[in-house]
């Protein structure tokens, strides 16, 4: 296919590209984290400069993305009908690397963002879009909670108010009890550079991240919020190879900054600490830190 799409976004939109380009570059390699036909096929489609304005991928949002998968297939062991949203989706290709012909899947995005992906991907009876923010909580009329509800906020909460985030999350645990809830954060000091103008590139500057939390803050923060998110998990994700895994890796064993890591979260919405027999057990190799 040739790069004939413009993608016509800027803001918080455009980093949907950022991640694409970490997904479909991680999709070409031999070593690959992700295997991603269908990011590959959008990737090349898009009439855009991915290295001018974002340069060489590490590969971290591949990895995120991977282990967003993970957790979701182990959650659809257990659910295999069950009801999947995904908050601020963009152009990920999530869907088609963990669809098991039953489940529904519902993606909520920004009308620019809508109108970009069904370029390339079309809705279904079992897969829908919808034109909205994720702030507006209208889209939870469109979910099915009868078979379990998975939601996933990728690359979205950072760009968001402190005050809007705790709105959004404590309105998914009082509508959605036994949700579970996967999303990923920035630490403090990499939001305050944001706030500041943080270039990525010449080209490119990225979009301010109002809410930085650490990982040491995140358990208090949360049940502060609402005692119904009373199960977190942290899992591990960051650049699969080269400097960037090693400076990351130095980070977490140094007490004085290993809580300023990026992180990614899985919360359990009102269920005790014994759900992970049930089947909504966290991956292997996840921090097991509790909040129950």
């Amino acid at each position: 296919m040739s790069a004939s799409v413009v993608p016509a976004l800027d803001g918080v939109p455009e980093t949907m590209l950022w991640a694409l380009h970490n997904r479909a570059s991680e999709a070409r390699r031999r070593d690959g984290v992700l295997t991603d036909p269908e990011s590959l096929r959008i990737y090349r489609a898009l009439a855009y400069d991915f290295d001018g304005h974002f340069g060489t991928p590490t590969g971290s949002l591949a990895m995120r993305a991977a282990a967003i998968d993970r957790a979701l297939r182990n959650w659809l062991d257990a659910h295999p009908s069950g009801f999947v949203v995904s908050l601020g989706e963009g152009l990920e290709t999530q869907l088609s690397r963990v669809d098991n012909g039953r489940m529904r899947w519902l993606s909520v995005d920004l009308p620019e963002a809508i109108r970009l992906r069904e370029r390339f991907i079309q809705p279904s009876h079992r897969c829908r879009h919808l034109e909205a923010s994720a702030l507006d909580l209208r889209w939870m009329n469109a979910v099915d909670p009868s078979q379990g509800v998975f939601i996933v906020a990728q690359g979205l909460l950072m760009y968001l108010e402190p005050a809007s985030v705790q709105t959004l999350l404590v309105s998914i645990a009082e509508r959605f009890p036994g949700a579970c809830l996967v999303f990923d954060v920035v630490p403090k000091w990499f939001s305050r550079m944001t706030l500041r103008g943080l270039q990525k590139t010449a080209r490119y500057r990225l979009p301010p991240m109002p809410w930085g939390i650490d990982r040491d803050e995140l358990r208090p923060t949360l049940v502060g919020w609402h005692p119904g998110l009373k199960q977190l998990t942290l899992l591990e994700y960051g650049a699969p190879r080269g400097l960037p895994w090693l400076m990351e890796q130095a980070m977490r064993f140094v007490p004085a900054v290993r809580h300023g890591v990026p992180s990614l979260a899985q919360v359990i919405v009102g269920q005790p600490a014994t759900t992970a027999r049930s089947g909504t057990s966290m991956p292997a190799g996840a921090d097991s830190t509790s909040l129950a």
